[in-house]
């Protein structure tokens, strides 16, 4: 494809030679003579020279790189849109594999996709253009909207109910049990029966492995746009806002409340029955043990401001030898005070 056609495409501007036939998208090392590659983030900046992309994608007030470019606001959407002009995925096979079980009272809809051994309960609805992969497992009393996907050992559980173009990635599990237990006289644990629901809203999307439980009452809920990556635990009974990314091994206890647009990062932590505003960022591996303000943002344990915590993080290291000194100090103290 040649790049001015790629320019027209993403609505780019074009810098440079449009006649270069473009083969693929690649990053600014493995690009070869034919790619396009893009810079998004400064800290590649020391990439741009050394790449042997044709074209590279860059936004309006970054410097000429010495090759035919496209221009644009945002960089790495455009990537993201450019992937899809070369990447064809693959096809999708309507109908019903013959080792599916589907209840005679759930209902398809319109040029459904089922694979190979899964299970569809008594009572579901699902919408129309479904695709749902090999032993995938939906129970008894789910409703599921249009264009919903769902990949190999996905488990939907009993009364959930998913939205329009959601796509639930490989091992997906929506609706366990939610981690109640109540101790008797005995000092045993006893299972709070788990009657709640999970409530995914539109245009949402939960990567590899993760897991959202169902409440003892009420509902788990996660909000339109929302995004969730792999590893994550999204404790009963939480609410997770819209467009907000729960990142890698994000974990949220019982009755969290995330606002829209919050970007929790890798393996960050939040107590339960914590509220987290709208628009807050946590840095990787952050503890959160209490509610957050909207518009923050905050690090380390407990968290606190980002801009302290890197304060502290400096002074962590340093702290055997602020610790040497204070000893010396004690110890002319200690000879001035008995003088």
């Amino acid at each position: 494809m040649k790049l001015s056609a790629i320019s027209e495409l993403l609505s780019c501007e074009l810098e440079g030679d449009g006649s270069i036939e473009i083969v693929r998208v690649a990053g600014l090392e493995e690009a070869q003579p034919g790619d396009l590659t893009f810079l998004s983030n400064i800290r590649y900046q020391r990439l741009v020279k050394s790449t042997k992309a044709s074209a590279i994608i860059l936004s309006r007030d970054a410097p000429s790189v010495g090759i035919p470019a496209l221009r644009t606001d945002n960089p790495y959407l455009a990537f993201a849109r450019s992937v899809d002009l070369f990447y064809t995925p693959p096809p999708v096979k309507a109908g019903i594999h013959p080792t599916a079980v589907i209840s005679r009272t759930a209902r398809l809809g319109r040029n459904p996709s089922v694979g190979p051994f899964c299970h569809i309960d008594d009572d579901v609805q699902i919408g129309d253009h479904a695709v749902i992969h090999a032993h995938v497992a939906v129970y008894r009393g789910v409703h599921i909207g249009d264009h919903f996907t769902a990949h190999t050992h996905v488990s939907v559980r009993e009364y959930s109910q998913i939205g329009n173009r959601v796509v639930l990635q490989n091992g997906v599990v929506i609706g366990a049990d939610g981690f109640g237990f109540a101790r008797d006289q005995q000092n045993r644990y006893c299972k709070i029966t788990q009657s709640g629901r999970v409530v995914i809203e539109d245009d949402v999307e939960v990567q590899a492995n993760s897991t959202i439980d169902r409440a003892a009452i009420g509902e788990t809920r996660i909000r339109k746009g929302a995004k969730i990556d792999n590893l994550v635990q999204v404790g009963h009974g939480s609410k997770v806002g819209e467009n907000s990314l729960l990142c890698a091994q994000v974990g949220l206890a019982g009755s969290t409340e995330i606002g829209k647009n919050v970007i929790l990062t890798g393996q960050v932590g939040v107590a339960g029955h914590c509220k987290i505003g709208d628009n807050v960022v946590a840095t990787a591996q952050t503890g959160i043990p209490s509610d957050v303000e909207a518009g923050r943002l905050v690090s380390g344990y407990p968290a606190i401001e980002n801009k302290l915590w890197l304060k502290c993080s400096v002074l962590f290291s340093k702290l055997p030898e602020i610790n040497k000194s204070l000893q010396k100090l004690q110890v002319q103290l200690d000879k001035i005070l008995k003088a």
